[in-house]
Formats: C-alpha cells, structure tokens, sequence
C-alpha cells in the first residue's frame, strides 16, 4: 500500500511539472487575421536640401570655415581659394581700360579738329605769306585740279572725317573689350569664395586648407537638415500605387515604431538597370532620425488580403539582423527558436508573420534575456 502511495506521488508530481514548465513564461497563441496588400521598401534618410560646393579656380585652399555639424546663415564664405593671380590679372585690364578711355578721348579731339579745321586747308607751304598762297590754292589750284580730274578736295575731306570717326569707334571697342575682361576676372574672383546657398550646416568636407584644387573638384557638402526625407528605389509594379501627398508607415532603426510619412516626390522616369522608381518621403518633426539612416516604407499595393499568423511585438527577438521566436511546441514545454519574417503591425500591439509560423502556435510573449532554445542547449 505504501508503494502505491509513493507512486501515485511521483506520478502526480510529473504530471504537475509540465504545466509549471510552461507557466513559467508569459505566452500567447499566434493567432490568424486577414492582412491587407503591402509592400516593404528600403530607404535611406537624405537632407530636404543638399548641394555639393566644388572649385570653380584652378589653387590652393585658403580657408574652410568650421567643422561637420556647424550651422551657417545664408551668404556665409565656407570656402576660399588663393586669387593672387587673377587679382594681378585685373590690374593689368585696369590698366587698358584706362588707356582705352585716353584714347576715346584722343580720337573725339581729333575728330573736332578735322570737322572745324580740315586737314585738307592746313599744310607747312601754306602757313607763310600772311596766307596769300593759300587763298590762291583754294581760288585755283584746287579748282582747276578738280576740273582735270586729278584730285577731289570734298572726297579728301570726307575721307579725312570718316578716319577720324573710326578711330573713335575703335577706341570705344578696346574699352568695351577691356570692360568685358574686367567682368569675366571680377566673375573668377567671386567664385574664388564660395558662399553657403542657404541656411544649413557642412555635412562632409573633402579638402583640408592648404590642398590644391582644379576646377570642378568637390570641395564641401551643405546641406539643409531642419526638415529630412527618407529616398527610397521603388519597384515600378508598386510605384503607381503612390500620390504625391499621400501618408504611408515608415520605422527608422532608432525607434521600433511605424510613423506616418509623407510622399513629397515622385521621379517620373524608372531606372532601366534596376527597374525601380526613385522616390521621396518628408518625415514629421521630431522623430529620432539622422542622416544615412535605414528606414522602411510600407507601400499598399491593392492586392488582395491573405490569413497571416499574428504574434504581439514583444515576442519577436533579435538575433544578429534576423528575427526570431519562441516557441513552445507542447511536447516537452521546451522553447525552441524560429526564424521568422515579420511583416506589419495590424493594431492592439501585434504584428503579423510572413513567414516562419503556420498559426495557432504557443510563443513566448516576453523571452527573458539570455534565453537559449533547446536546439541550442542541446548542441551547447
């Protein structure tokens, strides 16, 4: 009798032990629910505004102001290179506006000259004789050479007016020359500074002070960060699915939290080599992001919905950049780990399976930390 009782004893005793196994974690049914079409696209979190500020004079670096991260008004130099030689070039057109000017000047006196006193009435001969040889070249000689057609005084002087009218003209065209030469070295000179287009602060800079640059090389980045956006590469077959202005889900890597985001940008031409359209989301104020960051936009696609297993959000676990779940299968109330692909939140704290869970499951609602699947005891 005795040994009955101890039996019954140690039998009650295992039957106890495997609800006490399972009770000792907090679990839950990974339910089925109806999930609505949608797909996950990777982004990258960008500036609303970036430029890249890049020599427009072959030089040296002179001058960068501050450090990755400072903030800049509109208008501020950020850089500056070496225009010694081109400031010296400009003295030098200085120079030949001026003389181009001296000459304007000149041209103008001789014109007057000609028109009030032609050259054709002035010559060293007909100076002397208190101007009787000259009164006789104008009374005869002229006329009667005219006459034989050997000479033409109206001609002469109207030829003697017209050179002196061009070299005005040519005079006021070095100028004009000089002038456009002073534009262009003053134009070198401005791009010798670079000024930030707007508000915002130096994301990256690709030189140091001292370095010498060329034409068109990446000096800086700028960019404005008060407001970001998420740039995604959307398949084209979901793409058409998105309105400028419309609110889809978006989670970043700082926060486990789907936020509403809006489109603010789609690019009307695909990429032919990944077949993706290029498209922009203006994130709300206030969400822990940063530049470079991963995000995750859930795009509807109108398709049809499906029965997904469902799990709450504290039961999914992180191993490496997989996640996983817990769960105990019945048989021994071990835990054991599955890979799982998580799909999105469908409310009241859960979010549905992709793949991983048939449904109907018993998962670890909140795995304590450091806890093992019996797989991975077992081969411990």
């Amino acid at each position: 009798m005795k040994h009955i009782l101890a039996a019954l004893v140690v039998g009650g005793a295992l039957v106890a032990g495997a609800p006490a196994m399972a009770q000792k974690y907090q679990t839950s049914i990974a339910t089925m629910h109806t999930v609505g079409g949608s797909s996950t696209v990777g982004g990258t979190v960008i500036p609303f505004k970036e430029v890249t500020l890049s020599a427009q004079i072959p030089g040296s670096v002179t001058f960068i102001a501050g450090r990755e991260g400072e903030d800049f008004k509109a208008g501020t130099v950020l850089v500056s290179i070496d225009d010694k030689k081109i400031r010296a070039k400009r003295r030098r057109i200085v120079a030949n506006i001026m003389a181009a000017q001296n000459a304007i000047r000149n041209a103008r006196v001789q014109y007057d000259r000609e028109l009030f006193s032609p050259s054709v009435d002035r010559g060293s001969n007909n100076l002397s004789g208190m101007g009787l040889p000259m009164m006789f070249d104008k009374m005869f000689t002229r006329p009667m050479s005219n006459f034989a057609g050997q000479s033409n005084t109206g001609l002469n002087r109207q030829a003697d007016l017209y050179r002196s009218y061009n070299n005005i003209n040519t005079a006021r065209t070095n100028l004009m020359q000089a002038q456009a030469s002073l534009e262009e070295i003053d134009a070198r000179i401005r791009d010798a500074s670079l000024k930030a287009p707007f508000n915002g602060v130096i994301i990256r800079k690709l030189v140091e002070k001292g370095d010498t640059v060329q034409p068109g090389q990446p000096l800086v980045k700028f960019a404005y960060i008060k407001y970001l956006r998420i740039q995604a590469e959307v398949p084209v077959r979901v793409a058409p699915y998105l309105r400028e202005g419309m609110l889809v889900p978006a989670k970043f890597d700082t926060v486990d939290v789907w936020v509403n985001v809006r489109t603010a940008q789609i690019f009307p031409m695909a990429d032919p080599a990944s077949h993706t359209v290029t498209v922009k989301f203006d994130v709300p104020q206030g969400v822990p992001s940063g530049l470079g960051m991963y995000a995750e936009v859930k795009i509807p696609n109108n398709t049809s919905g499906r029965k997904l297993p469902s799990v709450p959000e504290t039961a999914i676990v992180q191993r490496g950049s997989l996640s996983a779940i817990f769960v105990i299968d019945g048989k021994d109330a071990e835990p054991s780990l599955r890979l799982v692909r998580v799909g999105a939140p469908i409310g009241g704290g859960r979010v549905s399976i992709l793949s991983g869970l048939k449904g109907n499951e018993t998962v670890l609602t909140a795995p304590p930390p450091g806890l093992k699947s019996k797989f991975a005891m077992d081969n411990g």
